[in-house]
């Protein structure tokens, strides 16, 4: 089957009505194991042009990813990066760690008029940024948001390979801190970073028997 192909609809209903600064907004990092959650939040002209290619981050190849982050960047009108870290994560739980990851990336796009973000609505969103729509499987859906998941994929991937060269064995430069067999058996082996993070079944299993490595 081939991978749905975004549509500006979601924007033009807001262009149509003078509202230009149109933010989508996704994250990506909410499964892995280990590492920061990432989220992105992009701002495209109004009545742009899709540039080839932007869909769902999910569908697209490394080198796909890089080649349309770039060319993103570039013809956006902004582009906000926000993280929370694996403390946050720890902290907070990675469903309310993912939101303020989402409300970084958009306060670092300096304005915006209206937010569509991927997934349900979200309790208090609102309140911290405005006014905002929430599209299910939006980075499949809505153009702006598939930018953002290109954006926040290619952020987040790069972080995990620099990890890897401080960490190695786990496989972060290819497994992105999912908990693949490889991951699993190197934890087993090698025990557990400061990256890892400690509130998740797959981790807490591992702790009782298992070293910390730093």
């Amino acid at each position: 089957m081939a991978p749905i192909v975004p549509t500006l609809r979601y924007e033009r209903v807001h262009w149509r009505e003078g509202r230009s600064r149109i933010a989508g907004v996704d994250e990506v990092g909410v499964a892995p194991t280990c590492g920061p959650v990432v989220a992105a939040a992009v701002i495209m002209r109004p009545d742009c042009k899709r540039i080839p290619g932007v869909r769902d981050s999910k569908t697209l190849s490394a080198a796909q990813r890089e080649r349309l982050a770039a060319i993103i960047r570039r013809r956006a009108v902004a582009v906000g990066v926000g993280a929370a870290s694996v403390a946050e994560i720890d902290r907070l739980n990675i469903y309310h760690a993912t939101h303020l990851a989402m409300r970084r990336a958009i306060e670092r796009l300096g304005a915006w008029d209206h937010v569509l973000v991927d997934g349900l609505r979200i309790r208090g969103f609102e309140d911290e940024v405005g006014p905002y729509t929430a599209i299910v499987d939006g980075d499949a859906r809505c153009y702006s948001i598939a930018c953002a998941s290109v954006v926040a994929k290619v952020v987040r991937d790069r972080l995990m390979t620099r990890l890897a060269v401080r960490h190695p064995g786990y496989g972060w430069e290819h497994n992105a801190g999912y908990a693949t067999a490889e991951h699993r058996l190197a934890i087993r082996e090698l025990g557990l970073t400061a990256f890892h993070r400690r509130s998740f079944p797959t981790i807490q299993a591992q702790r009782s028997d298992r070293k910390s490595v730093v």
